[in-house]
């Protein structure tokens, strides 16, 4: 086999590009029915390989023995859809061949070629993969070759001039995906020749036939954020934008479940607590907590149901909120996690809530609670499920024995976010519980 340095430079070059395009990239993901101009859809390729006179078809040659030569090429295609390009390639090489005891010998060189071909991609391997990591191929297209053949018939040698003539150039292959940038190309094209004299020997009705066994590389080119078009897989993109689809709504449907199985869980206690916490006297006092029952009626009572002394002149304390109070408050809100869609507080939560309940008995503040939401599921849903989680931290600071006419709970859902809600660390943000002293 001959190797020329021109060829085998180019081998370097298409090692160096591919070494450096295979670092790392974040290539947005798209919707599988979105507008070409979501995609990069030109890309170029460059490739070598063997020339010889073989065929897959069994077509006749005037030389039966091999030689084999190093041929390359160069290409540009044009995606326009993920199953069909256009690709203008440049081909150039030389095919040579002789007879078996090599009294006849032929060598043609092949300085340029230009065809114009439509590559189609038969399928994606894998169809659970977006981007499609093995893809046979079929291309078939037409072009003009120069050629300038030499041969040396009975120790007879001719040259011929340089001639240029049309030829169909039809190959098959696969490509690998090596990245979303790269694929590496394995490749097998016969070329028919509108000339019976490529190989130096003119046969009435016969056209010559060469073949080109390739390796390449191709390189998606254009803006690094975009999936290449040739490597989408649409199958796969269905799949993975109906699966988000039915994730969330298991997740609105999940969260909708837990609610209603919570609200029934409340109407029943509340139930037994109006069954238990009769007021016989009518002083506003259960007997269960009633310490001084059959108190007169209208008189003022305390908590503990006994009348209440001549009121004083309340005294105004002015409400001071220090710095080491709101770090109680702050890891409260930095500890406070729930149960995923529900209202019930987590165990973790507790020992920095216990903190805060202390405080507001220890100096009588006020607190307010506003639940937020990140925008995942319906509104409704998120304003209750905010209300809720706003309440659960009231009535945990109540069950410690926080004054329950100091605590306020709203629930303002996904209206008032502080990150925004198209990323995932966003959406963590603005799923909080904002406590506020005063």
């Amino acid at each position: 086999m001959r190797i020329n340095l021109k060829t085998a430079g180019l081998l370097a070059v298409a090692s160096t590009l591919a070494t450096t395009h295979l670092s790392a990239q974040t290539v947005n993901e798209v919707s599988p029915f979105a507008p070409e101009s979501e995609y990069r859809t030109w890309s170029i390729g460059v490739n070598l390989g063997l020339v010889n006179q073989s065929n897959l078809i069994g077509f006749r040659r005037n030389f039966n023995k091999l030689e084999h030569n190093l041929g390359y090429a160069i290409y540009v295609k044009r995606q326009v859809l993920p199953g069909l390009g256009i690709q203008a390639e440049y081909f150039g090489g030389k095919v040579a061949g002789s007879n078996s005891n090599n009294s006849n010998t032929f060598e043609t060189s092949i300085p340029w070629s230009a065809a114009l071909s439509a590559h189609v991609t038969l399928a994606n391997i894998n169809w659970r993969h977006h981007q499609g990591i093995i893809k046979p191929y079929l291309n078939a297209g037409i072009g003009a070759m120069a050629f300038e053949p030499t041969a040396t018939i009975g120790g007879t040698n001719t040259t011929q001039e340089t001639r240029t003539e049309a030829f169909i150039p039809v190959g098959a292959g696969l490509k690998f995906a090596v990245s979303p940038d790269i694929n590496i190309d394995l490749g097998y094209r016969l070329n028919a020749v509108n000339s019976p004299v490529v190989d130096g020997l003119s046969r009435r009705g016969q056209k010559d036939l060469f073949s080109y066994t390739h390796i390449g590389v191709e390189f998606a080119i254009g803006d690094k954020t975009k999936p290449s078009l040739a490597n989408s897989n649409p199958v796969a993109g269905m799949r993975r934008e109906y699966q988000a689809q039915y994730d969330e709504l298991a997740a609105v449907k999940s969260a909708l479940e837990a609610q209603q199985a919570e609200n029934k869980k409340l109407s029943a206690e509340f139930a037994q607590l109006s069954s238990d916490l009769a007021d016989d006297d009518g002083d506003g006092v259960a007997n269960k907590f009633d310490k001084c029952p059959d108190t007169p009626e209208k008189t003022k009572v305390d908590g503990a149901g006994c009348p209440l002394p001549e009121a004083k002149a309340p005294v105004v304390q002015q409400v001071v909120v220090t710095e080491a109070d709101r770090r109680v408050v702050d890891e409260a809100i930095q500890n406070l996690e729930f149960d995923t869609g529900k209202s019930t507080i987590r165990a973790t939560s507790h020992a920095s809530l216990n903190k805060v309940a202390a405080l507001l008995i220890e100096k009588n503040f006020s607190l307010k609670l506003a639940g937020h939401t990140d925008n995942t599921g319906s509104l409704q849903t998120n304003l209750r499920l905010s209300k809720s989680r706003a309440e659960a931290v009231k009535a945990y600071l109540v069950s410690k024995g926080a004054n329950p006419s100091r605590i306020e709970a709203t629930g303002y859902g996904p209206n008032q976010p502080i990150a925004t809600n198209a990323t995932a660390e966003g959406r963590q943000q603005n799923r909080r519980v904002e406590f506020t002293l005063y």
